[in-house]
């Protein structure tokens, strides 16, 4: 048997540590027994006559569940399930100095989508007092904004930033201020493809405009066009 024959033979040798393996298996058995927020789980010495492991590994698996928080301790429960802060965990590593140029990109056409895909949810919740918002915010825009110009980072938070609050969706405006300066980073980077020409596309003002007298499908279109110099930069 040559070596190619050999290497061919061998199976991959699995690298994960212990504590790796100990913390999967304790995030299959809350899944599996479908357990809900405040349920107590086994204690590290139930868990490591289990799993037939040492409660040190037991417990640095268990820490590792409560960083990513889905278990706290409780007095006289012990470790019981939480729900856990999805964005803020994920908040934590959206620093665009350090995620890689793929990501960013990847980051920078979720925020196209979201909010050319959020028009249901704003036809939904929109009240009078939202287009008076809206319309004060068109107002105090700088004269420069018009059909040919790309909007800079604080008139988006600002108009933009409205339109995720309309929603009603808390988890929705979280993770728009999340995404907002990795959009301004890649915008501004170099990332993206020059644009040869600017092109023509619904202003701020003619999105209210829909908002008040349109419809979801409408207002999708429009955003869509509202954004086509962005997805220009991506795809042309």
């Amino acid at each position: 048997m040559d070596l190619i024959d050999i290497k061919d033979s061998l199976k991959s040798v699995d690298t994960s540590s212990l504590v790796d393996k100990v913390e999967a298996n304790l995030v299959a058995l809350l899944q599996e027994r479908k357990l809900k927020v405040g349920d107590s789980i086994p204690t590290e010495l139930e868990l490591a006559e289990a799993l037939g492991v040492s409660r040190t590994v037991v417990r640095e698996a268990l820490l590792r569940l409560r960083l990513m928080g889905l278990i706290e301790s409780k007095k006289k429960k012990g470790a019981v399930i939480t729900s856990p802060d999805i964005l803020g965990l994920l908040g934590k590593s959206m620093n665009p100095y350090i995620l890689s140029e793929e990501t960013l990109r990847d980051i920078f056409e979720i925020r196209l989508v979201l909010e050319i895909g959020m028009a249901d949810l704003l036809f939904q919740n929109l009240q009078p007092q939202d287009i008076e918002d809206l319309n004060n915010i068109v107002n105090s825009e700088p004269a420069i904004v018009g059909e040919n110009h790309i909007f800079n980072i604080s008139q988006e938070i600002a108009f933009h930033g409205k339109l995720y609050e309309i929603t009603g969706n808390a988890t929705l405006k979280k993770f728009q201020k999340m995404l907002l300066p990795v959009f301004d980073y890649v915008h501004h980077s170099g990332l993206l493809r020059k644009q040869s020409t600017v092109r023509n596309f619904v202003s701020h003002k003619g999105l209210v405009d829909i908002l008040q007298n349109g419809s979801p499908e409408l207002f999708r279109n429009a955003m869509r066009n509202h954004l086509e110099n962005h997805f220009a930069r991506l795809f042309d």
